[in-house]
């Protein structure tokens, strides 16, 4: 479960075992959890985030969206 990110309480990470879904960031602050897809950004789902709360993540996502996909990329061994 890599970590890609931590930034002002929420941890970006993604799981090992998803490199056959596309490319797709998990957020977690918390018991809360989200998962934005990356190309298009999108929230996939979210669990405990209240919308305020969810548009701060997206502004975050969209803010480290080219970081978040070299990483993807590196860690599942493909070529952004």
């Amino acid at each position: 479960m890599p970590t890609v990110l931590r930034i002002s309480g929420f941890r970006f990470f993604f799981y090992s075992l998803e490199g056959a879904e596309p490319p797709h960031i998990h957020v977690e602050r918390g018991d809360d959890v989200a998962k934005f897809w990356l190309d298009p950004i999108d929230l996939c789902e979210s669990h405990g985030f209240r919308s305020h709360e969810l548009n701060r993540v997206r502004l975050l996502v969209i803010q480290h969206r080219l970081s978040f996909l070299e990483a993807w990329h590196v860690h599942f061994g493909r070529e952004a």
